[in-house]
């Protein structure tokens, strides 16, 4: 069984991850690739709980964001049937007053009827599964994204990495 960690990339995986703009409701839908990783692979796992205990410093930066910081988006894991679920960036993020999330469809969902992008859905930090921010126009965390480069186009794949901060 596979769970789509639709990163959802779009072919221009560049666009989503400078941007986090997403296409609004009714406008045509951007090509995507979608990558289907195991809900087993280590590397992926692995990548999700680096992203998790990293939070405190999405959460920071969105809190009080400094000038070159910008475009704050999380990866939220959202159920799709038994054990499956579907992994999609969100933006638009906002913290709510019982303790819980909104944010919107950053792609358009593949496994959940009825959802688009552009649509404004409500989750817990428990479904937080990764986060990312611009600073000086560079990828800020996307712990995920770094397993599927080697599943991408080795063009895009390098050219997405030239785009990540490095450590």
């Amino acid at each position: 069984m596979t769970e789509t960690l639709a990163t959802r990339l779009n072919c221009a995986a560049l666009i989503l991850a400078a941007a986090f703009s997403f296409a609004a409701p009714g406008s045509p839908a951007r090509a995507e690739t979608i990558i289907d990783v195991r809900t087993a692979d280590a590397e992926m796992n692995a990548a999700i709980a680096h992203a998790r205990e990293t939070l405190p410093t999405f959460w920071a930066s969105y809190e009080a964001p400094k000038p070159s910081e910008t475009g704050h988006s999380l990866k939220v894991r959202f159920p799709t049937g038994g054990s499956r679920g579907e992994h999609i960036w969100m933006a638009d993020v906002k913290k709510l007053p019982n303790g819980g999330y909104s944010a919107r469809f950053a792609n358009q969902p593949r496994d959940l009827p009825g959802k688009r992008v552009g649509d404004l859905v409500e989750f817990k930090q428990a479904d937080i599964s990764d986060w990312m921010f611009m600073r000086n126009g560079k990828i800020v965390g996307g712990e995920t994204i770094k397993p599927l480069l080697k599943s991408m186009p080795k063009a895009e794949a390098d050219a997405l990495r030239a785009r990540m901060e490095q450590p």
